[in-house]
């Protein structure tokens, strides 16, 4: 499998040319998973080159990327030209899978209607505001917030298009008029859409699987299917032990001794259904070296921070904040070579840079 995640690992831009801007970064992939705000700004600043933690801060906070519930659904990084048709092609879907919930939750069409109204009404004019002030609102209206309604009163605002995030307030984040904060975002008719989101995973993920585009997307099979004959020849299919993968065009030739720091959620781990050509196959994975992450398995582990040499798990990774920076703990799964242990350092300086911190790296 070593050539799939040397392909990855182009496509994805964690070796070669880096991505030109924050901005440019997010639209190449389409989106980008942020629940963990920190770690994905890591996420993408391994794939730029010069740009900050500050910088991408910036960018959010400007509005040249947006951050939102989309596709499984779960937080994203997205660009603000392309949220639209994305939450369109996507959000059906989700909002029918969470029909028992909202029943559950005592939620019908005129009480999520409701509030997207008391939400549209606050925020006009460039209006932010926060989770709780959301709640606020709802509450002195009398719509009951208790327990899972906000965050799923919110989310469904969200799926329709009306709001998305704000600048962030200090380190709280707020949510904004969609219409506002993305004026010039795209529309797209359904097969025009199928087949953009279709081209932007496959280009950036690939080679991958159709179940892994299901995963990553929340797309049928069906629809990634017609999204592929959509796309024609601008993917390739590649048939490897036996089965076929998608991607865009992806130049060869061998990675090299590449090292990185991969944090949680991260689009070369958690964006494919099937993440077996990560491992290998040499080195037992002990999910004891992993007990710190949310789950003790491989491919629960696998989600967590990661250290990869040449796209392969090689080992976890944690930090903490010391005196003058900051403290790199790497559990290798086996003993590394003394090449392997200088490319996970200069992976280290790599984030000392986009951290503005000093690091220091232990268990190497």
């Amino acid at each position: 499998m070593a050539e799939v995640v040397e392909q990855r690992l182009r496509a994805q831009h964690l070796v070669g040319e880096p991505l030109p801007s924050v901005a440019e970064a997010v639209s190449w992939f389409g989106a980008v998973q942020s629940q963990d705000y920190p770690a994905a700004k890591w996420a993408l600043g391994q794939r730029l080159r010069g740009m900050t933690d500050k910088d991408v801060d910036a960018v959010f906070d400007k509005g040249g990327i947006l951050r939102t519930h989309v596709l499984r659904p779960t937080w994203h990084f997205v660009p603000p030209r392309d949220i639209k048709w994305i939450q369109e092609l996507t959000s059906p879907r989700v909002m029918a899978g969470l029909a028992g919930r909202h029943r559950r939750l005592e939620l019908d069409s005129r009480t999520l209607a409701r509030a997207a109204d008391m939400f549209g009404e606050a925020l006009a004019g460039g209006s932010s505001m926060t989770r709780s002030e959301l709640g606020e609102l709802l509450t002195a209206a009398r719509i009951n917030v208790d327990g899972q309604r906000l965050p799923h009163l919110i989310a469904a605002a969200e799926h329709g298009n009306l709001i998305t995030s704000g600048p962030r307030r200090g380190n709280q984040f707020t949510y904004a008029l969609l219409s506002e904060r993305a004026p010039r975002a795209r529309t797209l008719d359904r097969d025009e859409a199928l087949k953009e989101l279709t081209l932007r995973y496959f280009r950036s993920h690939g080679p991958a699987q159709m179940k892994d585009l299901g995963w990553w997307s929340g797309l049928s099979i069906a629809e990634i299917k017609k999204g592929i004959h959509l796309a024609g020849n601008a993917l390739e299919l590649q048939q490897i032990d036996g089965v076929a993968y998608w991607s865009g065009p992806n130049g060869g030739g061998r990675v090299g001794l590449v090292a990185h720091l991969l944090p949680n959620f991260d689009e070369f781990t958690v964006a494919y259904r099937d993440r077996s050509a990560l491992l290998d196959p040499a080195i037992p994975f002990d999910a004891k070296h992993f007990a710190y992450y949310r789950e003790a398995t491989p491919m629960g582990g696998i989600l967590s921070n990661i250290v990869t040499v040449g796209g392969v798990v090689r080992g976890a990774w944690n930090r903490t904040i010391v005196r003058g920076g900051l403290s790199i703990e790497v559990r290798p799964l086996a003993p590394l070579k003394p090449a392997e242990a200088n490319a996970i350092e200069s992976a280290a300086a790599a984030m000392s840079r986009f951290l503005e911190r000093s690091v220091k790296v232990t268990g190497i």
